[in-house]
């Protein structure tokens, strides 16, 4: 008798410790199951690593947020949509980008502003920016994605990059040139001085990746 007791305290002990450590905080365990299902047991762990980062995060400072939430996306392999996807352009959700571990650069940018977002940073701070980017010692151009988050209206916003993977204020960036900005909200058009605001955010991608939430 005593040794069934034993036994049993054990396997109580043992199930105890893998629930605690399977458990979730800002994802329902549903949600979780359907990521394994679709994308493995890989996709379930990205997941389960985002959530932990997301909870830890949550009394940091906003420094230390946008530096969580911008290291923990650049560790995700970098694929161009057709390779993963199988399409020349698609918006991937976070969990979508997750779930399969790789994406382009809108990809890291999308993640990253619904992950802020899901820190309490209000949207008004961040833009996902479309920028042309140069790369060093080249004189061409290619079309690039970046966050970008405004600590207040009108001031230098500082860019999350998954090239350059260091926070940077966007007067460091030289090798960005914004093109046009947007959030959930609005719609931004980069200007010689500044920017303008053209209106809501219209775009028929936006609209695509938000009807797969």
């Amino acid at each position: 008798m005593k040794k069934i007791l034993i036994i049993s305290f054990i396997l109580i002990s043992f199930f105890s410790l893998f629930s605690t450590a399977s458990k979730t905080f800002n994802i329902d365990q549903s949600k979780v199951d359907a990521i394994e299902k679709k994308f493995g047991v890989q996709g379930k762990n990205r997941v389960e690593a985002w959530d932990s980062m997301i909870e830890s995060s949550k009394n940091e400072s906003i420094l230390n947020q946008l530096k969580n939430v911008n290291d923990f996306f650049n560790q995700i392999t970098y694929k161009s949509d057709s390779s993963v996807w199988g399409v020349k352009d698609y918006w991937a959700t976070p969990f979508e980008f997750m779930g399969i571990g790789a994406g382009d650069c809108e990809d890291y940018a999308i993640a990253k502003y619904f992950s802020l977002i899901k820190l309490g940073v209000p949207d008004e701070k961040l833009r996902i920016t479309y920028v042309s980017y140069r790369k060093a010692n080249s004189k061409y151009e290619e079309a690039h994605m970046v966050l970008t988050y405004y600590h207040k209206v009108g001031v230098e916003p500082v860019v999350l990059d998954n090239i350059n993977k260091t926070l940077q204020l966007a007067s460091k960036r030289p090798d960005l040139k914004p093109v046009y900005s947007f959030n959930a909200s609005g719609l931004w058009q980069a200007k010689t001085k500044g920017e303008a605001r053209v209106g809501n955010n219209e775009l028929r991608s936006w609209k695509d990746l938000m009807s797969r939430f």
